[in-house]
């Protein structure tokens, strides 16, 4: 087995171990349980919030540059872990050592990215807006920022709070998802050997006890959180008790618009890959596929075949793809495919599936209608649902006809259809002739049900600070 970071708290540069209870953590690929966490009490994160408050001063008050020095410092550190740093994904999410690895290494690019765009800040031109005084405009740190990530991703949406949230000056602290702590509790450590002390804080815990503490503590100016949407709507509500912001990367139902003029190798290539990485588990995974008319069984016989041959086992089987998260997940998912072939989809579901751990096969549903519920609802499994159009108004209607707008594809030869359905489709992401390709530049984040606000880019900077009007009058 791995050998295991110390799995406790992290408050103002030291291991902090509350006595109180303690929750599992499971190896999802064989179901056996590697380890427990404390579940921070509102004590602990006050604790901490404290510390990343006394912190915050010097921090802020560096200069861009020198931010960017200390974090390029912590991404070189993460270099040089980058093995031991897979190995712990691997445990914590049961997924490919390869997927993890690149994972990985995207998120050290991220800190990188922000590093150095945060010494690249942008604001009106200083002017004399008003005679005889001149206006400029500020951009400064908000404070501390409550940083609450996932368990599809524990390396890469770390990175997505750490990032900007160093990079405007904030100070932070992060909770991980109780299911994987393992790879944020080790990279927690290495920060205190490169950050100042108190600027990255560590809590363990659960949502109903650590989380929502984070949320409701006065001294947090920012709640940044990556999650599932009714647990948005909880952090939304919490927050607006004290007016903090809050930064909202929610579910998604990802619709894939594949036309009879696509590429039909490309495209099927691109969906399974947008369908089945990481077992599903993404929020812009390419879970909907809508497909014209004259392509529409070939799309269905295509994405069945590429799920039929993908392996599944755990990181040690070189296998394709690896187990759901948990058991409660596990369950969840085959909920929805049961129910599906309930009301009379046709399921195809064709991979050896090992005999321990929370492995569901890849799964292709066709026959559906755009009201049931392996439509409408985040299944966040292996599992792609796959509809027929016939006109392009159907196919855009059919794509908004979700409560989310996280992240798109279309799939066409044309490139005036593909402008003219990009502009229609209500959501924060079109990938054309792709799906769910990502980088540190561009932004994401979503509309509607899949929440609001921006990470990646300079926009996830611009959203961890607040705009100051400075103006300076002549007059002696």
């Amino acid at each position: 087995m791995t050998d295991l970071p110390e799995l406790t708290h992290v408050i103002a540069g030291r291991p902090d171990d509350d006595a109180g209870p303690t929750l599992p953590v499971f190896d999802p690929s064989t179901g056996t349980t590697v380890a427990d966490i404390p579940n921070a009490s509102a004590e602990t994160v006050d604790a901490a919030v404290a510390a990343a408050t006394a912190a915050l001063a010097a921090w802020s008050e560096l200069t861009p540059s020198q931010r960017a020095g200390r974090m390029m410092d912590l991404a070189d550190c993460l270099e040089e872990n980058l093995d031991r740093i897979v190995e712990l994904e691997t445990l914590d999410c049961g997924k490919p050592l390869q997927n993890a690895r690149e994972e990985s290494k995207f998120a050290i690019d991220l800190i990188r990215f922000c590093a150095g765009a945060g010494r690249c800040m942008e604001g009106k031109a200083a002017q004399e807006y008003a005679a005889g005084k001149t206006s400029f405009v500020r951009r400064e740190p908000l404070g501390v920022v409550a940083g609450i990530t996932p368990w599809n991703y524990p390396v890469v949406m770390l990175a997505y709070k750490l990032a900007p949230a160093l990079a405007a000056g904030n100070t932070l602290v992060v909770k991980p998802a109780e299911q994987t702590p393992l790879s944020t509790a080790f990279i927690a450590a290495r920060a205190q050997e490169t950050l100042p002390a108190g600027v990255v804080n560590l809590v363990l815990g659960d949502g109903p006890t650590t989380g929502t503490a984070m949320v409701r503590h006065p001294d947090v100016a920012l709640v940044t959180l990556t999650g599932e949407t009714e647990t948005g709507k909880l952090v939304a509500r919490e927050a607006a008790a004290t007016l903090k912001r809050v930064v909202l990367e929610l579910g998604g139902k990802s619709p894939v618009v594949v036309f009879d003029d696509a590429d039909m190798d490309l495209t099927a290539r691109g969906v399974s890959h947008g369908a089945f990485y990481n077992s599903g588990q993404d929020c812009t995974a390419a879970s909907r596929v809508l497909a014209a008319a004259g392509v529409y069984d070939e799309v269905v016989d295509r994405l069945s075949a590429s799920a039929s041959g993908i392996r599944l086992g755990g990181p040690a089987d070189a296998a394709d793809m690896g187990p759901l998260v948990s058991s409660e997940q596990q369950d969840r998912v085959s909920g929805f495919i049961e129910r599906a072939g309930d009301r009379g989809s046709t399921v195809r579901s064709s991979s050896e599936v090992p005999g321990s751990g929370y492995f569901i096969a890849p799964t292709v549903i066709s026959d559906v209608g755009a009201n049931d519920e392996i439509v409408q609802s985040e299944v966040f499994g292996p599992v792609v649902s796959v509809q027929r159009f016939n006109t392009d108004a159907e196919a855009v209607e059919l794509a908004n006809s979700t409560r989310y707008g996280l992240g798109a594809s279309v799939w066409t030869r044309n490139v005036g259809r593909a402008m003219d359905v990009s502009r229609r489709l209500a959501v924060g992401a079109v990938w054309v002739n792709c799906h769910d390709v990502v980088t540190p530049e561009m932004p994401h984040g979503g509309v509607r049900a899949s929440g609001y606000g921006k990470d990646l880019s300079m926009y996830s900077i611009e959203d961890m600070t607040h705009v100051k009007h400075v103006m300076v009058s002549h007059e002696r």
